[in-house]
């Protein structure tokens, strides 16, 4: 059975930096899509960011150029470096994982996704 425990969420001043983690267990996939999704107070979740297994990335357009999704392999780990943080940042932030082909784009739709961390919170105050 897929486990996957997120860490790392916090307070932030506006500007400021946080790194997401999320530690993953029990996949045996040999190719996958990992990404980061969000859910801020009273809205829906929305996607933020995958990653390949062949380490392929997208983002979306909001957070491209200050969040960068990396995952270390020997470690089963997924990050979430966030940095020039903003209010609009703040949300409880949820890590997925999926069997998916390698070299085709990652999902991004919630519904493509079926496993799910606990999620950890992420405020920044301006």
């Amino acid at each position: 059975q897929v486990h996957l425990v997120e860490s790392g969420g916090g307070s932030a001043q506006a500007g400021g930096s946080l790194r997401l983690s999320c530690a993953a267990s029990g996949y045996t996939y040999s190719s996958y899509c990992m990404g980061w999704f969000r859910q801020g107070p009273g809205k829906v979740r929305e996607w933020v960011a995958t990653i390949g297994s062949d380490g392929s990335t997208s983002y979306v357009d909001s957070v491209k150029g200050r969040f960068t999704i990396s995952k270390d392999n020997a470690k089963n780990t997924l990050y979430l470096q966030m940095d020039s943080l903003k209010p609009e940042d703040t949300a409880m932030y949820y890590c997925t994982i999926r069997w998916y082909p390698v070299a085709v784009l990652c999902p991004s739709q919630q519904y493509e996704y079926s496993i799910w961390g606990q999620g950890t919170h992420v405020t920044v105050s301006s």
